[in-house]
């Protein structure tokens, strides 16, 4: 559900305020904004500091402590509040329960997210798919086949809105009837490239475009490097399609490295440029992917059980490729060891059904044998 914009305590709304108008003073990133809380306890005790107590702090010079002491002044923190309202956009704050907890773990997340559309639970089962902007046909056919799968399996398509292969993702997802996130290094009212305006609409509907500038902020070139790690940030990998040897996608790939997220690469022709930084990522310890199954056997269990939209929960990706029978025998397995009897009682199926239907989920590694009789969830 869409976050309040204001809590409806007066001093909480100040506290909103003074936090946003921090995140947003230029030169304050999430590790000197991390440094500058441990130091003063909070925002509104740093924007009330004086430049002299605000330069002890690790990062924070001349010019910096001058633009943070005159934030107060400079940011006009309602007029970023009002529009967020006139449209429709939530500010998703990195101390909110609903904040993305995959996004949360690495090292410089984003003190606020702005999000025009819906996250929700299931997003936590994400994967990224990205590319090079001059792509291949083989490339998009690719690209559209990895994100129509996966996106059928459950999994959310994470991409950057960019011409060629993150386009190609976005609306194979979507088409495939799955959700699709757009992360942005514009604002979230300011779509680029301009031509992806109706795309962003259509994401909009079935999943989110998200920044962490404000929603009418500019395209620059520097910033699409840092929107890289939200995308890796967001997911439980990254698939790279094409790229070449100095694509922005291999930012993104790196990102995924660093941030311990696994990193997939689409092999190419040999003698294709845009194949180059895939074979690359290959060689540096990449998983080769060729289908939807070899990403989701790739993935381990999960760190914690993610809801499924009917109420059920999830603890293994390898889930999303399970059938009806399959899910239900599953979900009768425990944490704890669980004897065939139980399995057969619990799940009203026929005892030999069952039996076959546990070496199909101990092949795909969701459980194990513990005994002769007994199983249990890995």
């Amino acid at each position: 559900m869409p976050q309040q914009l204001f809590s409806p305590e007066p001093d909480s709304r100040d506290a909103l305020a003074s936090d946003l108008r921090l995140a947003l003073t230029p030169g304050v990133g999430p590790v000197t904004r991390r440094a500058l809380l441990e130091r003063f306890g909070s925002a509104e005790a740093v924007l009330a500091a004086p430049p002299s107590q605000l330069r002890e702090v690790p990062g924070v010079g001349v010019k910096l402590a001058r633009q943070i002491v005159a934030a107060n002044d400079e940011i006009d923190v309602n007029k970023e509040l009002q529009l967020c309202r006139e449209h429709g956009i939530t500010i998703l704050g990195d101390t909110d329960p609903a904040y993305p907890r995959l996004l949360r773990e690495i090292h410089s997340p984003p003190a606020f997210l702005f999000i025009h559309g819906e996250l929700r639970p299931e997003d936590a089962l994400a994967v990224a798919i990205v590319g090079t902007r001059h792509a291949t046909s083989y490339g998009r056919q690719t690209a559209e086949h990895l994100a129509a799968g996966l996106a059928r399996a459950g999994l959310t398509i994470v991409s950057g809105l960019a011409r060629g292969i993150d386009a190609v993702a976005h609306r194979a997802a979507l088409q495939a009837g799955g959700r699709t996130l757009a992360v942005l290094g514009s604002g979230v009212l300011n779509i680029y490239p301009p031509e992806h305006k109706t795309l962003a609409e259509e994401i909009r509907g079935r999943g989110a475009l998200i920044s962490e500038n404000p929603p009418l902020s500019e395209p620059q070139s520097g910033v699409f490097p840092q929107r890289n790690r939200l995308i890796s940030g967001l997911t439980l990998g990254v698939i790279v399609v094409e790229a070449a040897e100095r694509s922005g996608a291999l930012i993104s790939a790196r990102h995924a490295m660093e941030q311990g997220r696994e990193v997939f690469a689409v092999p190419g022709r040999v003698d294709s440029r845009t194949s180059r930084g895939c074979h690359r990522l290959i060689r540096d310890g990449a998983k080769l992917v060729e289908c939807v199954e070899d990403v989701l056997d790739e993935f381990g269990p999960l760190v914690e059980a993610t809801p499924r939209p009917d109420g059920t929960v999830m603890h293994h990706p390898a889930e999303l490729q399970l059938n009806e029978l399959e899910l239900q025998v599953l979900n009768a397995i425990a944490a704890e060891p669980t004897s065939i009897d139980q399995i057969v009682a619990s799940s009203g199926l026929p005892v030999q059904r069952v039996l076959a239907t546990i070496s199909v989920l101990e092949m795909r590694s969701l459980i194990r044998r513990v005994s002769g009789n007994s199983v249990m969830r890995r």
